[in-house]
């Protein structure tokens, strides 16, 4: 594993921005590893301040054969991407079974902490939760649209959406995301790859499919309901009224016509980006990758009026609990909206 990380490095030495530093310079930055921000299934990640005086957030990664990998993915893709909302690997430290990987510093942490309310948390508010996921939509078209080949994340959640100053955010962790040829519609995989409740349905259902960039369409899709609801996005089959599966109520919500209540003193303008995020989140997590939009439709009917988007077919979380032909068929008879909408079919192409 260290031999391939090693190589690995020595092959792409030209083409990395990062600075290699060395374990003795890691411990000076972090001051001796004093002050942790976190830890996960990846390591620890501690406070550290470089010679520039800039802080940084350092990641101590453990010594699984996975993590070699992680290490790999991590430093092959954002090592030469830099975008407002993607966040900058700024040097790592690999020396035997030690790796490290150090990044910007973000001093409001991830959105996660935002989005689920606890006590003592800052809340957002409907506008700034609206800003967030109009930043994150454009990080993610960058990653499929704006390199030479297609970054395909595989892990787009709150917990991996860190806020810099004045909450810009920034998409991290690419320790599961791919490297494929833009010309490429759909990509091989072994296995499914994510987390739970963020993963689309092809990686489990091979029948509805391939897995293309729209897996992380469908994630981002759940992150945006996670955004409007201020919850997680419960089992669809909870028995409990107060777990109905979110996106199926927020669904019936929105085609009623009713508003959805997240704050108490929204504006107009708050409840009409709230609607909207929600169309675009329901288009988002449509069960079949076709009938999902890229992310650059996603970046266009984020920034266009409410009016002007259309519902989509009610979501579906397994195959089994998809409508017969005929009734679909009938639905999009009924809600097909006038031609200068957002598209005049079901089906979204790249």
């Amino acid at each position: 594993m260290y031999e391939d990380i090693e190589k690995f490095l020595q092959s792409h030495d030209n083409d990395l921005m990062p600075i290699r530093y060395t374990y003795s310079e890691i411990k000076k930055i972090t001051n001796g590893f004093k002050d942790k921000l976190g830890e996960g299934g990846f390591g620890l990640v501690y406070k550290g301040k470089l010679r520039s005086g800039r802080f940084a957030a350092v990641k101590l990664l453990g010594k699984s054969k996975a993590n070699g990998q992680d290490f790999i993915n991590e430093v092959a893709t954002i090592g030469r991407i830099h975008h407002v909302n993607i966040v900058q690997l700024i040097g790592y430290n690999v020396e035997g079974s030690k790796r490290a990987l150090i990044y910007e510093f973000m001093p409001n942490g991830s959105l996660e902490k935002y989005i689920f309310s606890r006590e003592g948390n800052v809340s957002l508010s409907n506008e700034k939760m609206y800003e967030i996921s109009l930043g994150v939509a454009r990080g993610i078209e960058y990653l499929h649209e704006g390199c030479d080949m297609q970054i395909l994340h595989f892990d787009i959640k709150p917990h991996n959406i860190l806020l810099a100053e004045k909450f810009v955010p920034k998409i991290s962790d690419f320790g599961l995301a791919k490297l494929y040829p833009t010309s490429n519609n759909t990509v091989p995989l072994t296995a499914a790859r994510g987390t739970i409740g963020y993963m689309a349905p092809e990686l489990f259902y091979k029948n509805i499919g391939g897995v293309s960039y729209k897996a992380d369409v469908y994630s981002y899709g759940m992150l945006l309901m996670e955004m409007v609801g201020r919850r997680k996005n419960l089992k669809a089959s909870a028995n409990h009224l107060s777990q109905i599966y979110f996106p199926s109520w927020a669904y019936d919500q929105v085609s009623a016509g009713n508003d959805i209540e997240v704050q108490e003193d929204a504006t107009e303008y708050e409840k009409k980006t709230t609607k909207k995020m929600i169309i675009v989140a329901l288009w988002c997590i449509q069960l079949k990758p076709v009938d999902r939009p890229s992310m650059h439709k996603v970046v266009e009917m984020l920034e266009s009026d409410v009016e002007s988007l259309r519902m989509p077919l009610k979501p579906f979380i397994t195959p089994h609990q998809m409508p017969e032909e005929d009734d679909r068929a009938n639905h999009a008879r009924l809600s097909d909206p006038p031609n200068d909408c957002i598209d005049s079919s079901y089906q979204f192409g790249r």
